[in-house]
């Protein structure tokens, strides 16, 4: 289900039920809440949009990871006696909740978010939605498996060494994480608050990406909540310059792995993307820290008080890894502080749009994991466990199927906040237009040399800028050919009708980019708002009136990409 479906809400609620009904896949929910509840809350909402509230997620159902807290539903972390009543929404979930989306129930997990199989549980082990001998992926399993078995549109995870990207890997569907503090984590269970992510699942990306939007934001309870930066980059260039793993870094994938990561790297270099092989093997040691290292003391510290009491319903590997993290040594893990400051600074993505990545290294079975449940799930994190250690954001999609039919899923890595250049790559990969995710842009109107195409177009791009559509001024507007290097037009306003309509571009640009672009921008340019034929007004390129009038008028040409063809 997705937003925009005809029928009203209490009509899709029945549906969903229906569909729980039919897949009967108990182990997905730990707390399904009665549909008689959901009948009322979808009426209401019917009612509110007839009378014309504008909810952008308005009817779409979600499910909750039960480690986030939603208000009068018990918050258990897949652990009975851990159990507590939560009398507040979670902000993350408030936030989709004010935007239209129904909470259905709060989903199964791998104990204390502690796992990325989803078998560590005592509601059971959750099966794939797709193949129900094999893993959903965990810790979020139970959220994946909801979107993935078509009852819920969206599913809230958390992600701490890949919890909200395996399990999308696993089953075919879409899941963001966010830059740490992106979207705030207050009403989560922490796993290790450091290092823990609210994130989203859907069937598509448009979705996934609006969802995110909406979660996204500063709380001042959470005090690792951050805001998008001043300089925050809006767009991938035109031209991407991807990195992938040499094939040494790729040895730990299975066959059919291998074979299905490397057609999804051919199909993006039939679409012009440049693609270049490095040495990922800084983020492959810093990825081991996050459990072998002293940095899983995070995890006592979280819960190990609990877990020390020795409740009847702990999972035993999960009590195991957290117990055992009691006893480290206060400079030990100084020291895995130090190598993961010390990787951060090899800044090994510089000059590259984003880092191309199998999500995970194959698809065991649950009778597997059951077998030999801490060497499989080591493995499944190779290539998600780093992110978080090292600020790094990331979005999984599908990439190229397997030869057996399998899901295979990749993800698009990128620095702290380059969020949305992980979006636009992901958006290749899957086929579709790119949605906006970071909302911080201004407008600014280009005119000459910055349109696309044309010698400046570049400082546009290394600033990160958007192109948000092609535009035409009011016809206040006159343009004339200046004498510079390189060419450029000058645009000047003379009054209403005193002028023409002159085309021009428009892009976002990050209010850093803009100030940057200022301070840079040589005489006779200048900034200044322009007045567009819909009635906008933007921030864009005039020149001096002096300048002006000193140059040959070519404002017949209505662009200055008309008059070069002219």
């Amino acid at each position: 289900m997705s937003a925009g479906l005809p029928g009203t809400t209490t009509a899709r609620v029945a549906a969903a039920y229906a569909r729980i009904d039919e897949v009967d896949r108990p182990e997905v929910w730990i707390t399904l809440r009665p549909q008689s509840e959901l009948t009322s809350e979808a009426t209401e909402l019917d009612r509110r949009v007839a009378e014309g509230a504008v909810l952008p997620l308005a009817g779409l159902l979600l499910a909750v990871k039960d480690n986030v807290d939603v208000a009068g539903l018990p918050t258990t972390a897949a652990c009975p006696e851990f159990a507590y009543p939560a009398t507040e929404t979670a902000t993350a979930v408030a936030r989709l909740v004010a935007a239209g989306a129904l909470v259905l129930g709060k989903t199964n997990l791998d104990q204390f978010a502690t796992g990325l199989v989803g078998t560590r549980s005592p509601y059971g082990a959750v099966r794939n939605a797709l193949h129900p001998e094999l893993i959903s992926g965990g810790s979020s399993s139970g959220s994946a498996a909801a979107v993935a078995l078509g009852i819920a549109d969206l599913a809230i995870g958390t992600d701490t060494a890949g919890s909200g990207r395996v399990p999308a890997a696993l089953h075919g569907i879409v899941g963001i994480k966010a830059s740490l503090g992106v979207i705030p984590a207050h009403g989560v269970v922490p796993a290790c608050a450091d290092y823990d992510a609210v994130t989203v699942f859907a069937a598509d990306l448009d979705l996934a990406v609006t969802a995110a939007k909406i979660m996204a934001g500063p709380d001042s309870r959470d005090p690792r909540s951050r805001v998008w930066p001043a300089d925050v980059r809006l767009a991938a260039s035109s031209t991407p310059r991807v990195a992938i793993p040499r094939p040494d870094d790729l040895a730990p994938l299975s066959d059919p792995y291998r074979v299905a990561f490397t057609e999804t790297v051919a199909g993006l270099r039939d679409q012009g993307v440049e693609v270049h092989e490095i040495d990922i093997s800084p983020l492959l040691d810093a990825a081991r820290l996050l459990y072998d290292g002293a940095i899983v003391a995070e995890r006592y510290a979280a819960v190990g008080e609990f877990v020390d009491k020795g409740a009847a319903g702990l999972d035993p590997t999960v009590a195991g890894i957290i117990s055992a993290a009691k006893n480290l040594d206060a400079h030990a893990f100084v020291a895995d502080l130090d190598t993961l400051a010390e990787t951060r600074a090899t800044a090994l993505l510089a000059g590259y749009d984003g880092l191309l990545l199998p999500t995970t290294t194959e698809h065991p079975s649950i009778a597997e994991v059951t077998a030999d449940p801490l060497t499989i799930n080591r493995r499944l994190g190779t290539y998600t466990n780093f992110c978080n250690l090292l600020d790094l954001a990331a979005v999984a999609v599908p990439g190229a199927p397997t030869a057996d039919g399998l899901p295979f899923g990749v993800m698009v890595v990128v620095p702290a906040f380059a969020d949305q250049l992980a979006v636009d790559l992901a958006a290749r990969l899957t086929g579709t237009e790119s949605p906006l995710l970071v909302e911080t842009g201004v407008p600014l109107a280009v005119f000459g040399a910055h349109l696309r195409g044309q010698p400046l177009y570049w400082q546009l791009e290394q600033l990160g800028a958007r192109f948000a559509g092609e535009i035409t001024t009011s016809d206040a507007y006159r343009l004339t050919a200046l004498d510079t290097t390189p060419p450029k037009p000058g645009l000047v306003r003379h009054g209403d009708g005193l002028g023409a309509p002159i085309r021009g571009e428009l892009f976002l640009v990050s209010p850093g980019g803009l100030g940057r672009f200022l301070a840079e921008l040589p005489p006779p340019m200048a900034l200044t708002s322009i007045e567009l034929s819909d009635g906008r007004s933007v921030v864009g390129f005039a020149c001096s009136y002096d300048a002006a009038v000193a140059a040959t008028d070519i404002t017949g040409h209505g662009g200055w990409t008309a008059y070069l063809r002219d």
